[in-house]
């Protein structure tokens, strides 16, 4: 499987590189080799010694339609994404993904439509999502993958409309698409069923909304600048992406709760660098009163931030993140004596540095999550180098700590890991 994939990777480079002269679309992507070891054996998921080994042959193209036709006159682009992936840490078969697969075309020149399987996001924050409510998957972030895998593709509707007032993007997505989550085979994580850090022992399910109209989900922003400074405005009718709720505790079973986010945002130049501002309220439709002990109350998230070029290739950034579960006297009022519960408030402060060598080459990166308030965190160290235009050597260490089991990055202890990627680009 592993020499048909390289291959296939062959040829399709060689076809890239001709794509002109044989009037076709021109082809562009990457083959991968990558490797996570652990740091620390853990016993609890399917290897102890590792969570990531992998190859990856990504293609992706731009097409712009021809001819004369409604398509060519609205400028109509094509835009495929896909990687086939030979994931070794399960098995030896190869499973494929298409990230993006959409058509994007103007019929006015104030609308703009993109329809199809795209990535979604929108929002302020660094590694910090508020209003974006679009899926994540946080195995990847975790395991050392190129942060292109954090956010998820959706199949959805994009319209963006550009009046002289105020800019808008509205977006209908009409199948659910959930978070990626530790499950334990590859990252162990905290379950409250099994009362601890566990792994492939677990028997939690999450049950998804059915693909029926009355769950479409929706989103809209509403942007404009104000000379250097962008505010927005944001709203979202759908799911919790996570499964944070409880459908059936006798079978283990969560579920992924309705919600409305209603929230905005400002960014733009202060005292030499750039700053930005983001609130949003998360109201649980089906807990609004917060005395169903089973289901997520409405939370209120504030975000602060800070980023300025210190010259020499030296960037540094911060954040506040501020939580607060909303009528938290009725939530622990619900609760019973032998229930895990979280606290009211919970704040999060991170810290980014980058810098560059040797004519921007070389890149080492840090970056910080450190919440006071859940006495836990998570350090990632990376470097990378662009060893030619083709060839680009990355290599990391993600390092997760806390007090407690049961907060976000206590839980993710066991799975501190090295990684290393190798990879071709075309």
């Amino acid at each position: 499987m592993r020499r048909k994939l390289f291959i296939a990777a062959a040829i399709i480079v060689f076809t890239a590189s001709n794509a002109k002269a044989l009037e076709l679309p021109e082809w562009h992507g990457f083959v991968e080799q990558a490797f996570g070891g652990r740091l620390s054996r853990d016993t609890l998921t399917k290897h102890q010694d590792y969570n990531m080994l992998e190859q990856r042959f990504q293609l992706k193209t731009r097409y712009a339609i021809p001819g004369e036709n409604v398509l060519s006159a609205w400028n109509g682009v094509f835009t495929y994404k896909g990687d086939f992936v030979l994931d070794e840490y399960f098995q030896t078969t190869g499973s494929y993904e298409v990230r993006e697969l959409n058509l994007a075309f103007s019929p006015t020149r104030i609308l703009d439509i993109k329809a199809g399987r795209q990535v979604l996001t929108w929002g302020t924050g660094d590694y910090i999502f508020i209003n974006d409510m679009f899926p994540k998957d946080y195995v990847s972030f975790y395991i050392g993958r190129d942060d292109e895998y954090l956010k998820k593709p959706s199949d959805a509707l994009r319209l963006s409309l550009y009046p002289q007032e105020v800019n808008i993007d509205f977006v209908l997505i009409p199948f659910f698409t959930p978070d990626t989550i530790p499950d334990g085979d590859r990252v162990s994580f905290f379950d409250s069923f099994e009362g601890g850090i566990t792994g492939r022992d677990t028997d939690r399910n999450a049950v998804k909304p059915a693909r029926q109209a009355k769950n479409m989900q929706y989103a809209l922003r509403l942007y404009r600048t104000f000379g250097s400074t962008e505010g927005a405005f944001y709203y979202f009718r759908g799911f919790d992406p996570s499964p944070n709720s409880y459908l059936d505790e006798a079978n283990h079973q969560l579920f992924y709760e309705r919600m409305d986010v209603y929230g905005a945002s400002v960014r733009g130049p202060f005292l030499g660098g750039i700053a930005n501002a983001e609130m949003g309220y998360l109201r649980s439709r089906q807990d609004e009163q917060g005395d169903n002990r089973l289901i997520e109350n409405s939370m209120l998230k504030w975000l602060f931030g800070y980023e300025k070029d210190l010259g020499n290739d030296l960037k540094v950034g911060a954040q506040y993140l501020f939580e607060q579960k909303l009528n938290y006297s009725q939530y622990k009022a619900a609760l019973l004596s032998y229930d895990y519960f979280w606290d009211e408030y919970r704040h999060v402060l991170t810290q980014r540095i980058t810098k560059l060598y040797k004519n921007q080459t070389i890149m080492l990166g840090l970056f910080n999550f450190w919440s006071p308030s859940d006495k836990d965190g998570y350090l990632r160290l990376s470097g990378a180098y662009d060893i030619s235009d083709q060839w680009k050597l990355t290599i990391g260490f993600n390092l997760p700590w806390g007090q407690d089991d049961t907060t976000d990055f206590g839980m993710m202890k066991k799975n501190k890991n090295a990684f290393v990627r190798l990879r071709y680009s075309f």
